[in-house]
């Protein structure tokens, strides 16, 4: 882990992040606990697993949104979420920075759906495919799983796969 050097907080208003949300969904089977991911089908992140999650639409909560964005994309319905973390990442140089805001669906019904966006699967916790998943994930999902919350700020090279620098520390949302 690197210093908190509150690089995003220090930019001018127009660069300041956009809200989006990420949600994940577990179940505990025979074989161990297990998380759902979803294989990113078009649009930014293709080809990578990844939790359900998006934009925020205008008017909507952030939490409301993670729950839309779950059901949409998986065909799962969130009754109830925790709110995990937020990660602030920032790409192309500066172009593109978005603040994530992380849940874990703790009530959920459904079963998972492929949509025109996303293919869900699950994975076990302990053999997760962080080879095929962002960068970032290999520093947080050890928190998460872990049952910590969290927050940090990740700063990707400009080939927006490699991470330059980050910051990662448990954090309390309540």
């Amino acid at each position: 882990m690197t210093q908190d050097h509150g690089t995003v907080a220090a930019l001018p208003q127009e660069k300041q992040p956009q809200d989006l949300t990420l949600v994940f969904c577990r179940r505990r089977t025979a074989d161990g606990p297990e998380i759902l991911l979803g294989l990113k089908k078009k649009g930014f992140g293709t080809g990578k697993w990844n939790g359900f999650g998006g934009k925020v639409e205008a008017g909507e909560s952030i939490e409301v949104a993670a729950k839309r964005e779950l059901l949409e994309e998986a065909g799962v319905t969130a009754t109830k979420v925790a709110k995990r973390g937020h990660l602030t990442f920032v790409l192309d140089s500066y172009e593109h920075i978005m603040k994530v805001h992380l849940y874990e669906a703790v009530e959920w019904h459904g079963e998972p759906t492929e949509s025109d966006e996303m293919a869900p699967r699950w994975y076990r916790e302990d053999a997760l495919p962080f080879e095929l998943m962002w960068a970032d994930d290999a520093h947080w999902m050890p928190l998460f799983l872990a049952g910590k919350s969290f927050e940090g700020e990740f700063i990707f090279k400009p080939d927006s796969v490699s991470i330059d620098t980050h910051w990662l520390r448990e954090a309390s949302f309540e």
